[in-house]
């Protein structure tokens, strides 16, 4: 059996980064694990400085709590992506760009953002969708797990993931197209005003 690409849009980085601890104690290796988080604060986040670092959620106990420390989330940097600006990254999908000085080599990839998410299997609409929802202040949780464990990584990563379809279609609703590198990022009120329409 091919093993098919996992990917997941979260709302909150908190969301996010326990998936990445869950994917982990399942025994998913962090070389097979991406995360990629706008950074409004202009500081690589990590576990020290999200709640999931002290609460990892239910399946992150006791050596996969060890084993997350020294995972994923310990690689995060900085690199900046063309229509996204400033974000945190780590794992396979950005490889050496995310702890990049300069933080370009992701988003002068052929393709940008949109490209990475297609050459890691991403169908094109999809990775113009996933490309979107980073630019408007989402998380992203990539997954290219090996056959035994790719039931597990598309339960973990779809518990608290947003729905492509209801969140694409929000998008569609309100003018959306594609996912356009030469439109701004979303600001923090953008994106709280937006979210605050999502949820009424």
């Amino acid at each position: 059996m091919a093993t098919r690409t996992v990917i997941g849009l979260y709302d909150h980085y908190d969301d996010a980064a326990r998936t990445v601890y869950q994917l982990e104690a399942a025994g998913i290796a962090a070389r097979d694990i991406s995360l990629v988080a706008r950074d409004f604060d202009g500081n690589a986040k990590s576990i020290a400085t999200t709640e999931a670092g002290t609460a990892a959620g239910a399946g992150a106990t006791g050596a996969g709590l060890v084993g997350a420390a020294a995972g994923v989330l310990a690689g995060l940097g900085m690199l900046a992506i063309p229509g996204i600006g400033p974000v945190v990254a780590a794992g396979w999908l950005v490889s050496g760009a995310a702890g990049a000085a300069a933080g370009a080599a992701l988003g002068a990839a052929a393709g940008g953002i949109t490209g990475s998410f297609i050459a890691a299997g991403v169908s094109a609409e999809d990775a113009d969708f996933y490309s979107e929802g980073l630019r408007r202040g989402g998380t992203v949780v990539t997954v290219k797990p090996d056959d035994k464990h790719q039931a597990v990584a598309e339960t973990i990563v779809a518990e608290r993931a947003v729905s492509s379809a209801v969140r694409g279609k929000f998008y569609r609703d309100n003018g959306w197209r594609h996912f356009d590198p030469n439109q701004p990022p979303y600001t923090r009120e953008e994106i709280e005003a937006e979210r605050q329409r999502y949820y009424r």
